[in-house]
């Protein structure tokens, strides 16, 4: 028996199905990051003593410098995913970019927008 060189349209469809979960996920979970960035003040600091409101405004400047990180990482995610769902359009997702071989389904389950097969990916280290 030859060895296969794609995923069947049935293969292909559940990989979709992960995609698009994984898609619907990450964008609710960027929105929440965004949110935070832009979101004002929702403690007012007003009445409190200076030093407290000048050690809070640091933490709040630290924390949406994080969660401008998170959703840069976030939304590179969502970018990756979106490429995974057009490669399963075109019928070529699932085989890795180096090799030409299929890519194993079980990392392609865990990691769904994979390019590589483990084999590929250890090698690049």
């Amino acid at each position: 028996m030859a060895e296969k060189t794609r995923y069947s349209d049935e293969e292909l469809e559940e990989f979709r199905e992960i995609i698009l979960a994984k898609l619907d996920k990450a964008k609710r979970d960027y929105e929440l990051l965004k949110s935070a960035i832009t979101q004002s003040e929702s403690n007012d600091t007003q009445d409190t003593s200076p030093t407290f409101k000048v050690l809070e405004e640091g933490a709040a400047t630290l924390s949406k410098e994080e969660s401008g990180k998170l959703a840069q990482r976030q939304l590179k995610f969502i970018q990756h995913l979106q490429a995974a769902l057009i490669r399963i359009e075109n019928k070529t997702y699932g085989i890795c970019r180096e090799t030409g071989k299929l890519i194993s389904k079980e990392r392609l389950r865990a990691v769904p927008h994979a390019t590589l097969s483990i084999d590929a990916k250890q090698k690049q280290k």
